[in-house]
């Protein structure tokens, strides 16, 4: 069995515990500091519709359905 002594060297193992510790705490910090909140980027079904409408990807009629039943 190892002898995990502080004399012998178990203080060093210690010391890496601790720093791996402390960035993955200040990784998980900056990574939720970077995330967009939600509320700021959401985007109201009409303004979707709008989006894909302009992009070409649904026509008048489909555009029109579907607000109308949004608006339901």
């Amino acid at each position: 069995m190892m002898n995990w002594s502080w004399s012998n060297g178990g203080w060093w193992w210690m010391t890496i515990a601790m720093v791996v510790f402390w960035g993955l705490v200040a990784w998980l910090v900056i990574t939720l500091a970077r995330r967009p909140s939600s509320s700021a980027g959401s985007r109201s079904p009409e303004d979707i519709l709008a989006e894909r409408y302009a992009r070409g990807e649904i026509d008048d009629e489909e555009y029109h359905r579907r607000v109308g039943a949004l608006r339901h």
